[in-house]
């Protein structure tokens, strides 16, 4: 490749690059904010993501059925934050190896932690994490606007991964072409 194509190369690179990482400046703070913050997440003393408590059994032939813990972890809810939050729920979340089972739910980022054997309230706290997982990974746009197929995530990872492609091409052109266009000048023509 001759250094007049390798120059416009670079300049179309550099262009590309430029017009890139400005337009998508924001989207380049928050995914590697909160991609630190939730690699942190189990060590910020339950700041971002609660701890996980112990019940007193992890034999599950005694616990207690989902069905009786469920009605429990709602009571608890709704006693706790109010009668007004939805219990409308995300996901069971057993930890035979704590004895515990964790309700998470959809509507809203609190949890509620209950031992699996004797239904008694271990925690009730704010999930900070899937705030922010939320954000990482757009999904925070879908709830804002109850798209409920993951419209935006799917925009806004595709939008991410494919700029920061786009980025590592156009930036190794701008480290590689002129080393490119100083070799062709030592070589002289050819």
């Amino acid at each position: 490749m001759d250094n007049k194509k390798n120059a416009s190369i670079i300049k179309t690179s550099r262009q590309i690059h430029r017009v890139l990482a400005a337009g998508l400046f924001i989207l380049f703070l928050l995914i590697p904010a909160t991609g630190i913050i939730l690699g942190w997440k189990k060590n910020t003393g339950n700041l971002i993501l609660p701890r996980s408590y112990e019940g007193i059994t992890t034999n599950t032939a005694e616990w207690l059925s989902y069905d009786t813990l469920k009605i429990v972890a709602f009571e608890a809810l709704l006693d706790y934050t109010g009668k007004n939050v939805s219990t409308e729920l995300d996901r069971i979340d057993a930890r035979p190896s704590k004895g515990m089972v964790k309700f998470v739910f959809t509507d809203h980022y609190w949890e509620v932690q209950l031992d699996a054997a004797t239904a008694e309230i271990l925690n009730i706290s704010k999930r900070r994490s899937d705030i922010v997982e939320n954000i990482h990974d757009g999904s925070i746009l879908d709830n804002i606007f109850n798209t409920g197929d993951g419209l935006f995530k799917i925009i806004y990872t595709s939008l991410a991964g494919l700029a920061l492609l786009i980025l590592a091409i156009t930036g190794f052109w701008l480290w590689y072409g002129p080393k490119l266009i100083k070799k062709n000048k030592h070589q002289g023509p050819g």
